[in-house]
């Protein structure tokens, strides 16, 4: 990478942050919505820098409800997790301010928020029992002997950990421990509590099991939630709304079924599920449809999402399963000679890869259902998919 002076560096942060905030039209709009909301958490114009130089976090704007479940999400640098810690009050914001309710709070130290907070190696006092560990909070708080013994009971049977309030978290699973960790965030009645990767430590089966818990837990008392994870299944299954970080800026901010449904920009498309990619030109625009010409001289018809004029470069979108295998003629409009080149078996359906359109990437996911035909490595049949379902958005950067 070359290297900038000052001057330079801020010039072209403000450049590339300019170029994908034009991306993330709709999600203003979206926030523009949220004005007129009851709003609880309000990020203004913030940024935040560790050197003086480099943006990691870029004119946030971002306004969450009260009661709502917002997840931000996104790859490793990316800014997410300095949100999180600008919001609890860990890191300084460079520029701008952050409210909670009407309340700036820049100024406010962190254990003066009243924010429950679960870290991703729990926190837990290694010490303390676990009704201990509850209880601290409260004994801060200075609350009655009484009230915290009723508190601590009532969190701990929350999470269904009523009978481990004498143990160590020594003697705990790391399932159940995670479990204390959000007890205590919670036993405290926060109105907002936030989540950094907390689920990160605990195998593949648990930590299914506990988004559905921390989601139960979410509905059950309302209380405003903000999580920070690169796992994009956890946000999909959790959360009311998503942000998706990317170079310090929200390239969109969606409900889940929105961000895997209609993404609007490249990068969004693939870092929220499978997705093929296929790079082509604008050859002709028609309403809210476009005509690309692939490398490979394939035409393909697209919905016109994010494109420029004619001639300019764009990125196709197309998800796995809105590909039909063998297609009744005329169903269509988009249908290419395909051979079948590996085929995995994942249960409930078949990841099917296929040589289509001058890439030998291209993936196709086949239920696993008795009326799909059988298919064979080596096989030569048709993928068919129609226009709304393959989207025409920017040039795709993959990264360095």
């Amino acid at each position: 990478m070359s290297v900038l002076d000052s001057d330079e560096r801020f010039d072209e942060h403000s450049r590339r942050s300019n170029s994908q905030q034009r991306h993330g039209s709709r999600t203003e709009e979206l926030l523009l919505q949220m004005s007129n909301r009851d709003t609880f958490v309000r990020f203004k114009e913030v940024q935040k820098s560790y050197d003086g130089e480099i943006l990691v976090v870029k004119n946030l704007n971002l306004d969450i409800e009260r009661g709502e479940f917002v997840t931000m999400l996104g790859p490793s640098g990316s800014g997410k997790t300095t949100c999180l810690m600008m919001l609890a009050g860990f890191e300084p914001a460079t520029h701008g301010e952050i409210y909670l309710g009407d309340r700036p709070i820049n100024a406010v130290p962190p254990h003066k928020r009243g924010i429950g907070m679960v870290f991703q190696n729990y926190a837990l006092f290694p010490h303390m029992t676990v009704n201990e560990n509850l209880a601290f909070p409260l004994e801060v708080r200075r609350l009655s002997k009484s009230e915290i013994a009723s508190r601590v009971k009532r969190a701990l049977d929350m999470v269904q950990l009523g009978a481990f309030g004498d143990r160590r978290p020594a003697q705990l699973s790391g399932g159940q421990q995670q479990r204390v960790a959000v007890a205590r965030a919670l036993v405290f009645d926060p109105d907002l509590v936030l989540m950094d990767e907390p689920l990160g430590a605990l195998d593949k089966q648990l930590r299914e099991q506990m988004q559905y818990e921390i989601k139960h837990i979410h509905e059950t008392l309302g209380v405003t939630v903000v999580y920070v994870t690169h796992d994009q299944s956890e946000a999909l299954t959790m959360s009311n709304r998503i942000a998706v970080f990317d170079d310090g800026v929200i390239q969109q901010l969606a409900t889940p079924s929105d961000l895997y449904e209609r993404p609007e920009n490249a990068f969004v498309a693939q870092f929220i599920g499978e997705n093929n990619r296929l790079m082509g030109s604008v050859r002709g625009i028609e309403g809210n449809h476009c005509q690309v010409e692939l490398d490979n001289g394939e035409q393909i018809q697209a919905l016109k999402v994010n494109v420029g004029a004619v001639g300019t470069r764009t990125t196709l979108s197309l998800r796995p399963e809105r590909v039909e295998v063998n297609p009744e003629a005329g169903k269509f409009p988009n249908v290419f000679e395909a051979k079948v080149e590996e085929l995995i078996y994942l249960g409930d359906h078949i990841r099917t890869r296929a040589s289509v359109c001058g890439h030998s990437d291209f993936i196709v996911k086949i239920p696993n259902a008795s009326h799909h035909a059988a298919l064979n490595e080596g096989d030569i049949v048709k993928f068919g998919w129609s226009m709304e379902d393959c989207r025409a958005l920017d040039v795709f950067e993959a990264p360095n």
